[in-house]
């Protein structure tokens, strides 16, 4: 039988062990392998280092880049639109940079008509059957209903009655009166469906929607539907650039850009989330309304940087 003494004994043994390999394998790493550690930390160190610069750099020449495309909007932009009447509007996505585009386009001395801001609920399918009925309702004897679309569609009927009442109308067609436009404004507003950050004065002839990247919740590709169907309403009406953040992923640059038909009359900047894409907006309106001409610019594939503008 195996007695206590055994087991104090080998016990003693098994600790014994652990503490000579503690003092054996200290001693090792404060050789050879202790140095080899030390030599690939101060390595890393150095290397992390060097990165952190290098990523300070870039952003300060982005930055650089950022004030240098503002300080030439300044130069290049002054009177390119003096006389043209613009209306910004602005969807969900692209919130963050509407103000810059804004901005530019005053710069070119647009005549900026009003800014009106969709709202998530324009788009969302759960509205088309309430969005279809206000559409009905809103309109008014000089924006009837009876010239919407009649396909049941919320978002394009609603798109195609906010369109005729914001642009101006074709040779032939009576135009809006300010009280109907003022009435229609006010039933989406009223409902939830727009804010308008500044007082609509009037018809516009062109229109800079400005977008970002498409939707990723569960109902993403019915709204990003409804996205395009917003813009091809308004380019049936008027002069139309896109402003966006991104090509890729279906947003409504990607779109255009990959349909022959909207590219046709659609210009698109890819990088309007920057002060460089804020002036090439501009820059592409300008292009629309001089000399009826589209273009896709940017930084994305197929995308040229600026429009080239006749001096």
């Amino acid at each position: 039988m195996i007695n206590f003494r055994y087991h104090v004994v080998s016990l003693t043994a098994v600790f014994l062990a652990l503490a000579i390999g503690l003092v054996v394998g200290t001693a090792a790493l404060n050789g050879p392998v202790a140095d080899s550690l030390k030599e690939t930390v101060n390595s890393l160190r150095k290397d992390n280092q060097q990165m952190r610069q290098s990523v300070n750099s870039l952003q300060k020449e982005l930055d650089m880049e950022e004030d240098f495309a503002a300080e030439m909007a300044q130069i290049i932009l002054p009177g390119k639109l003096t006389g043209k009447r613009v209306m910004v509007l602005s969807l969900p996505t692209g919130r963050e940079h509407t103000e810059g585009v804004l901005k530019m386009l005053q710069t070119a001395g647009a005549t900026v008509t009003g800014r009106v801001d969709i709202q998530d609920k324009f788009v969302n399918p759960d509205n088309n059957t309430s969005l279809m009925e206000l559409a009905v309702t809103a309109a008014r004897p000089t924006a009837p209903a009876s010239a919407l679309p009649g396909n049941g569609n919320g978002v394009e009927t609603s798109s195609a009655l906010l369109a005729s009442v914001l642009l101006d109308r074709s040779q032939g067609t009576p135009a809006v009166t300010e009280a109907d436009r003022r009435a229609v404004l006010a039933a989406y507003v009223n409902a939830g469906y727009l804010t308008s950050e500044e007082k609509v004065t009037g018809p516009a002839e062109a229109v800079v929607v400005v977008s970002g990247q498409p939707y990723v919740d569960k109902d993403s590709a019915k709204k990003d539907e409804s996205v395009v169907k917003i813009a091809e309403q308004f380019d049936r009406t008027g002069a139309i650039v896109v402003g966006g953040n991104g090509s890729a992923g279906g947003n409504l640059v990607a779109v255009v850009r990959g349909d022959p038909v909207l590219a046709q009359t659609i210009s698109t900047v890819d990088n309007a989330n920057t002060v460089q894409g804020q002036l090439v907006t501009s820059l592409a309106l300008v292009q629309q309304l001089t000399e009826k001409r589209t273009g896709q610019y940017g930084v994305g594939d197929n995308a040229t940087l600026v429009p080239r503008l006749p001096q």
